[in-house]
């Protein structure tokens, strides 16, 4: 299906762009979100007559993201987790809860922004997790899962420790 894309989207083009997606995309995404509208003839002559308007609100949306992007650059978000005396959590800790902390704490934060690669974490420690605001624009935050009960300070020690003692193998013992 032919469409005219009414914002930036990621891998897929740019406000403005004739792509070809799948029928199903279109229906269930992009047309609901109002991300892009059919490729037909009366279509295409009233977008380009709302070109500058498109361009102007996509600019400014990137600019929103950037100072926004600029605020959240080095926060530190803790989460307190029933967890074990080795350090695994009694469960796991996923998008949804580092989005509610980080909102709580007072930085806007949507589950769809935070980025996982390897999935849900289920260890108490320090971690860096990225936030993608948009295709183009991402920061990291500092993360901080501990134990109910112990302190954050502690849990970045820790990590401080273990990184200076290297066991040589895993089989040396």
């Amino acid at each position: 299906m032919e469409v005219i894309l009414l914002e930036k989207m990621g891998k897929i083009g740019d406000v403005g762009d004739h792509v070809t997606v799948k029928a199903g995309y279109a229906r269930n995404y992009l047309f609901p979100f109002s991300k892009a509208i059919r490729a037909t003839k009366a279509n295409i002559a009233d977008f380009e007559v709302r070109r500058e308007e498109l361009m102007k609100a996509a600019t400014e949306k990137m600019k929103g993201e950037e100072k926004r992007a600029a605020q959240l650059t080095g926060v530190m978000v803790t989460i307190e987790v029933n967890a074990s005396d080795e350090g695994k959590l009694y469960g796991s800790v996923g998008t949804r809860e580092i989005a509610d902390a980080a909102t709580a704490a007072g930085f806007e934060i949507d589950k769809s922004e935070v980025e996982l690669p390897e999935g849900a974490l289920q260890q108490v420690g320090q971690y860096d997790v990225t936030i993608m605001l948009s295709p183009e624009v991402s920061t990291e935050i500092k993360l901080a899962i501990v134990a109910i009960g112990t302190s954050p300070d502690s849990i970045i020690e820790a990590d401080e420790d273990d990184s200076e003692e290297v066991p040589d193998s895993p089989e040396a013992d």
